[in-house]
């Protein structure tokens, strides 16, 4: 049993390949919140990877990673360990960081409790579920360089995946915004350079979604003076909003495409 599954193919969803393939060829990689594994094993056995690190902080998720390396055969490449963090990685011992499927707040822990190890290391890929602005806040703050991105729409959520260079010696020196500070780290200033086709239509999707409240903030029956003025501020927030969304799809030259329903 064991041998027939080392030998078939492993199939990842379309944003865990994407985390993948951004990978660079060669390099060691350490799986933080690796879950059962899979990208690790997808990392090996294409050979992207000689070797890799899957490390998780619940026990159970590490143990079905455990079986999977080894219903691969895969048990001299591929190391797991219970880790909170990188608390248990060495210094040196990767080469790329992975941490993917996990809010963006947790992402933040892990990079700033693990500063000296991953600061050492050539690349971050990164995957935030959650808080993705303040994640790239983050980034650009303590000097990393994202260098590259994508945008996945799968079973009808937007998935975006970056990936970060540590600086070394020109920590503070910022490339000039794409378009500005705040929507380069709303919506991603390689995605927004590439034109990538997902971001235009995740940003036509957002634009009518906030004309709709719009709309609906306008039907408001009889308020007194506090009802009124949260409407005013929420009326105030989405309006901020369509800002951001139009200076990004005027930068993407989408022309008229916002009309378009999606």
């Amino acid at each position: 049993m064991s041998a027939d599954r080392s030998l078939k193919e492993v199939v990842l969803s379309d944003r865990m390949s994407a985390v993948a393939h951004m990978v660079t060829k060669g390099n060691a990689v350490c799986d933080v919140g690796c879950d059962h594994g899979f990208i690790s094993i997808y990392l090996v056995k294409t050979g992207i990877c000689p070797k890799a690190i899957a490390m998780d902080v619940r026990k159970g998720p590490l143990e079905a990673a455990r079986k999977h390396v080894e219903d691969y055969a895969l048990t001299d490449y591929i190391e797991t360990r219970l880790s909170d963090g990188v608390t248990s990685l060495l210094p040196g011992e990767a080469d790329t960081l992975i941490c993917a499927g996990m809010g963006g707040k947790l992402m933040k822990r892990i990079l700033e409790e693990g500063r000296e190890k991953v600061r050492s290391m050539k690349e971050f890929i990164l995957q935030p579920q959650s808080e993705l602005q303040g994640m790239r806040e983050y980034l650009r703050e303590q000097g990393y360089l994202i260098t590259d991105e994508n945008m996945i729409l799968e079973d009808g959520k937007y998935y975006s995946v970056i990936k970060v260079q540590p600086t070394t010696g020109d920590i503070g020196q910022e490339e000039l915004p794409v378009v500005s500070r705040q929507v380069d780290d709303k919506y991603g200033p390689v995605l927004l350079k590439r034109k990538n086709p997902i971001l235009l239509g995740f940003l036509i999707k957002e634009r009518a979604l906030c004309e709709e409240i719009l709309r609906d903030l306008e039907k408001s029956g009889e308020e007194n003076g506090t009802q009124i003025d949260r409407r005013n501020m929420r009326r105030r927030e989405i309006a901020g909003r369509i800002r951001d969304i139009d200076a990004a799809l005027s930068y993407m030259d989408a022309g008229g495409a916002h009309s378009l329903i999606y």
